[in-house]
């Protein structure tokens, strides 16, 4: 009875009523995501601004960070937005074929921000290690090449993904019980066997930012050790690379925690598992412009600048 029902109907209209246990409280989530989604617009928005503006900031190292900034400027605006409007509004509604784009924007360009943690370590690898190749394998056109690979890679598994959970019957129940269209959320409502859905997620997630992870942490180890060999010449590197590691790992461990959360039995309330989620796309996007602006002289420079400009332009 239960094949014939999934075969015969299947939801196309979805809710998501992420953070539902918190009853009466949930509409004072409100303020905490807004004032994290204005700082992420807002100061992601000034490092493109400074970025662009500059030819000075022309270089790989700061166009990687302009690329970066347009990732965790773009990321929270697909999910962001129509949480606040849930939130305070109980605006929750979302069709199966928005649900799966905005599954796979999310998803792809989460990826995409693995993937340029990667070449920001390998930048700093061939800047610290390698000086004299840094040119030859950093500039602009050449760089490209290394990025062709991993941006298919990502685009491939993150179609298979979603082409995978479009074909589910989704039966049991319309609510999501999430803030955005994340993978397994939308999955386990489906009345079939979701084994492959369930397969195919663990193996992207091993093969993108986990496997990103495992290569960045080996080039900071190696930028490490030839650090230490040399003396002190690059301790202010050092020192960028850490405070990059800790948060890349904090972001990572957020990540690993609410994939996992769905595939093995675990104490968290729905509420946790939410929150978890929604933090590791929104913590970065929120403090990568402090690491890679306010701790990057030249960009600061500009910054303080900027707000010079600012301050003398109404006496002009």
């Amino acid at each position: 009875m239960k094949n014939l029902t999934a075969q015969n109907f299947s939801f196309t209209d979805f809710q998501l009523n992420g953070f539902y246990s918190l009853e009466e409280w949930r509409p004072f989530l409100f303020i905490p995501f807004l004032l994290m989604f204005l700082l992420s617009i807002t100061a992601n928005s000034i490092i493109i601004y400074l970025i662009i503006s500059h030819k000075s900031l022309h270089s790989p190292m700061y166009v990687l960070i302009g690329f970066m900034a347009v990732v965790d400027l773009i990321l929270p605006i697909f999910f962001v937005p129509n949480m606040l409007f849930s939130l305070l509004f109980n605006w929750s509604s979302i069709s199966l074929t928005g649900c799966l784009i905005q599954m796979f924007c999310i998803h792809f360009v989460g990826a995409f921000q693995s993937t340029l943690l990667l070449w920001m370590a390998l930048d700093r690898y061939f800047a610290i290690c390698k000086p004299l190749y840094y040119h030859k394998y950093m500039e602009i056109p050449s760089f490209l090449k290394f990025v062709v690979v991993p941006v298919i890679r990502n685009g491939i598994l993150i179609i298979i993904i979603v082409s995978f959970a479009s074909k589910l019957s989704f039966c049991a129940t319309h609510v999501i019980d999430h803030c955005f269209c994340e993978h397994m959320a939308l999955v386990q409502l489906a009345c079939g066997d979701i084994s492959i859905n369930n397969l195919v997620g663990l193996l992207t997630t091993f093969l993108i930012p986990t496997s990103d992870f495992i290569l960045i942490t080996v080039s900071y180890v190696v930028i490490f050790a030839s650090v230490f060999k040399s003396g002190k010449a690059h301790l202010k590197a050092i020192n960028t690379c850490i405070t990059h590691f800790i948060v890349m790992s904090v972001s990572l461990t957020f990540a690993l925690i609410a994939f996992m959360s769905y595939r093995i039995r675990n104490n968290f309330s729905p509420s946790s598992r939410v929150f978890v989620s929604t933090m590791y796309i929104l913590f970065p996007s929120c403090f990568n412009p402090i690491i890679y602006g306010v701790r990057t002289k030249e960009i600061r420079e500009k910054f303080l600048q900027l707000i010079n400009d600012v301050k003398v332009l109404p006496l002009k």
